[in-house]
This record gives structure tokens, C-alpha cells and sequence, in this order.
């Protein structure tokens, strides 16, 4: 794990059943940039982030976070925001008694002074407190769960498919908020299906297929190799050429 490396993982297997969900998995997220983790269904990305964060435990390998292994220990969560891609509430809480709630359980945790309330402003959070979370909308409740990832200022952001539900204002704004994280030198590791989205907003692509990294390199890296300038279409044809062969590169294109 080299020393500017924020994430580190190191030959990570994983399997359920029969099924490979992860197969020797080794990367490293920089400090300072938002890495996009991108791939077909099943092909492991899911796994791969619950296993960064603790909630599931891998067969082999291990994971550290700013150079310390994670196994075991509980508390490097406090410096990770995470913004899972589907979140569950207390339907009986109202918006302002969840937000008391998080402040109240984080308040004797690291990073629990400085509060970043921008997307709760913006997101206009403070309008509907006193609405329960049981009658809110899907994209409501996104909103929600957007403005708790970035609420208590963590230098790591975990970020699963971020804008699905969000109306094209709030991804926007969204969009911009990782954007800054990016600038003001805190790391984000985000998932999406949206291509043209991770273009937008990512300088780092980790493509995985079948359980590893099909792909590890800068956006422009993967533009060089397959001379396309779209993100989707680079992506595209880098996997048209590994399965004709015509590239002369292995499956694996880690830091092509």
C-alpha cells in the first residue's frame, strides 16, 4: 500500500456458495480523487464495498484504510460517509428526529464536531422536518440519504449508484457536491451504471467483471488505450478487443 493510497486491498476472495463474488481482488484508492467502480450486474462491485466497509467479511485477503487493517475494528467507520444505494429509515421518526438521532449516536466519535449541512440546505430538508419518513417520497428519501453521507465531513466517501431516484435538479447538485469533495482533498469511491455521469465527475475507473478488475487506470489511460474518447465507448471496445485477442493484453488490464 503505497503512502498516499487511502484504501488499500490486497488479494480479496470472496464466495457464497458456489458463486465467486470476489476472485483475488488487489487495488488502491488515492487520496484526493473520486474513483468510479463500474461493471455488469453480479460482477462483484457490491461485494467489494461491503467488505471495505465491515459488513461482510471476505475468505481471503485483506482490506486497510489509511494503512491500518480493518478486520476486527469498527471505529475507521466513523470516517467514512457511506450512501448505500437504497437506504432504510425508521418510518416513525420524523426528518428532524433522524438527524438528531445520527448527531446524537456520532457525538462522542471521531468527526462528530464539524458538520457539513450544505445538501441538507440545498436539498431543503429543513421544510419538510417535521414530516415522517414513513409518507416520503423514493427521491425524497434519496435526498435524505445523500445529505447523512456528507453530514459529518468524512475524509472518505462511499457512494452506491448516487443519483438513482434523484430528480435531474438535486443530481445536479449532487454531482457538484462530489465535484468539491474531489477539490477540497477528500476521496469518493462511487458506483454507477451511468456512464456519462462517471465521466462527469471521475478522473479513476476500476471496471470489474466475474469477480476482479477487468480494467484499474485513469479515464485518460483508458482513452489512450482504445483511441476512443467516450468513456462508454472506450469501455466497449476494450472488452471487444480483450475477447478477440486483437489487443495482445490479459483478461486482467490493471494499470495498463
Amino acid at each position: 500500500m503505497r503512502e498516499n493510497d487511502v484504501i488499500g486491498i490486497e488479494n480479496l476472495s470472496k464466495s457464497f456458495g458456489s458463486v465467486r463474488a470476489l476472485d483475488g481482488v488487489s487495488l488502491a484508492v488515492r487520496t484526493g480523487t473520486v474513483t468510479a467502480v463500474l461493471g455488469p450486474n453480479a460482477s462483484g462491485k457490491s461485494t467489494l464495498i461491503k467488505c471495505i466497509l465491515g459488513l461482510v467479511n471476505p475468505d481471503e485477503g485483506e482490506v486497510h484504510l489509511e494503512g491500518a487493517p480493518v478486520k476486527g475494528e469498527w471505529r475507521y467507520r466513523a470516517r467514512i460517509g457511506y450512501m448505500p444505494q437504497s437506504a432504510k429509515f425508521p418510518e416513525n421518526l420524523t426528518v428532524d428526529e433522524l438527524f438528531a438521532l445520527l448527531k446524537d449516536i456520532r457525538k462522542d466519535l471521531p468527526g462528530s464536531g464539524a458538520l457539513d449541512t450544505e445538501l441538507h440546505e440545498r436539498f431543503g430538508l429543513s421544510a419538510i422536518g417535521r414530516r415522517r419518513l414513513g409518507v416520503l417520497s423514493g427521491g425524497t428519501r434519496q435526498r435524505i440519504n445523500a445529505a447523512i453521507a456528507f453530514l459529518f465531513a468524512p475524509p472518505l466517501l462511499i457512494l452506491d449508484e448516487p443519483t438513482v431516484g434523484l430528480d435531474p435538479l438535486s443530481a445536479v447538485i449532487l454531482r457538484d457536491k462530489i465535484r468539491d469533495q474531489r477539490a477540497g482533498g477528500r476521496t469518493v469511491l462511487l458506483t454507477s451504471h451511468l456512464v456519462g455521469e462517471v465521466e462527469e465527475m471521475a478522473d479513476h475507473v476500476v471496471y470489474m467483471l466475474e469477480g476482479r478488475p477487468f480494467f484499474d487506470g485513469s479515464i485518460e489511460d483508458l482513452r489512450r488505450i482504445t483511441a476512443e474518447r467516450k468513456l462508454e465507448r472506450a469501455i466497449v471496445r476494450l472488452m471487444e478487443e480483450n475477447r478477440s485477442g486483437a489487443s495482445g493484453q490479459n483478461t486482467d488490464l490493471r494499470n495498463s
